[in-house]
């Protein structure tokens, strides 16, 4: 019997469905095609142990996955769950109707339990676009996912309860208030210019450069606060739009720096790496490309604190973002680009010493 179900790859910070083709037949053995990495390849083990908690056993038969378009390579192990439930369709242990409405996505775990995966968000945004009813995915992140309007989130803990899902037993979707998440989000403890003392010239240059994104580089002595105006800065930026949070959102799932139940984020990025961050680290890619520290302060700033300290060969690659506002990341298995409109804030010393042409 063949099932089709629906799962979502995320490239860059966008994401296109695959269709999950499962076949079950006459015969043994078990072949998984369509370029899996080895984290998928590996979903197997964990995908019978899964069923045998929930007392389903493993098909006896001949199982062929293939994972289309076959020509896009898949990473990850989000697929379990999809690749579990169409399992269960093809070896009639789920009959339903429903699978092509819904994307699933979700790492499983021996026991059943659903673990949380990175780049929800754009997923639900494909999902949206291309007409499906709703996404399942694990419970700690569905509240990411659910700031897309017109889409079902159905958060989930387990696989029994997919398997209830589509049995009829259907909850209710998850749904927030995108307005009350702007403001209960407010943190009043964030760096403020009334911490620093004195500085009168400083903070107002900084805050002309806020409000017309102008990059900044201040120079002086140890201590003489450079340090905390830096980031309190960012606290004088305007509040982020919708669209704006939606896509620095967008760029954090997909890094996986969302926490668990997080939603969007609704205060400008600050970004502050230390001196010996690498040029990938800082610029984005990788062998499973993610974006790096320029493309984390999109919308927000980028706060380089002892900027000689720094490798030239990481100051160097700042150059055509800062100019482009966009990254692009060009690999021999890959071609990407990330936004990267920050502003950038850099602190330093005048000399070694620090002391040069001061009477401190």
């Amino acid at each position: 019997m063949l099932v089709r179900t629906f799962a979502s790859a995320v490239f860059g910070i966008s994401a296109s469905t695959i269709r999950v083709e499962v076949q079950v037949s006459e015969g043994i053995g078990y072949f998984l095609v369509g370029l899996p990495d080895n984290a998928i390849r590996e979903s197997q083990q964990r995908i019978v142990a899964a069923l045998s908690s929930l007392d389903y056993r493993w098909p006896g038969k001949r199982v062929v996955i293939n994972l289309a378009p076959a020509d896009v390579r898949k990473e990850g192990s989000a697929y379990d769950l999809p690749l579990a439930v169409g399992i269960l369709g093809a070896n009639e242990k789920l009959k339903t109707d429903d699978f092509e409405h819904f994307v699933l996505m979700g790492e499983l775990s021996l026991d059943g339990g659903l673990q949380p995966v990175t780049g929800v968000l754009p997923m639900a945004m494909q999902a949206k676009q291309e007409g499906f009813e709703g996404i399942i995915i694990p419970m700690v992140n569905a509240r990411e996912a659910a700031v897309v309007e017109g889409l079902d989130v159905y958060g989930m803990n387990s696989l029994a309860e997919v398997i209830s899902f589509f049995s009829g037993q259907r909850p209710e979707p998850v749904r927030i208030d995108v307005k009350a998440e702007f403001q209960r989000q407010y943190n009043p403890f964030e760096p403020d210019f009334q911490d620093v003392k004195g500085q009168e010239n400083v903070k107002r240059a900084l805050e002309v450069a806020v409000a017309g994104g102008h990059n900044v580089l201040m120079v002086g002595p140890p201590g003489r606060g450079e340090n905390h105006a830096g980031p309190a800065a960012g606290r004088d930026h305007a509040p982020l739009s919708m669209q704006e949070a939606l896509e620095t959102t967008r760029i954090h799932s997909v890094a996986g720096k969302l926490g668990a139940n997080a939603t969007l984020i609704t205060r400008r990025p600050f970004r502050s790496p230390h001196h010996t961050i690498s040029d990938i680290a800082l610029v984005g890619g990788g062998s499973v490309p993610k974006p790096g520290e320029i493309s984390l302060a999109h919308n927000g700033i980028l706060f380089l604190d002892e900027l000689p300290e720094f490798k030239r060969a990481v100051l160097e690659v700042l150059r055509q973002p800062l100019e482009e506002r966009i990254i692009h990341i060009s690999r021999a298995r890959y071609a990407i680009q990330y936004p990267a409109s920050f502003m950038l804030v850099a602190s330093m010393n005048p000399c070694p010493c620090g002391f040069f042409q001061s009477s401190g």
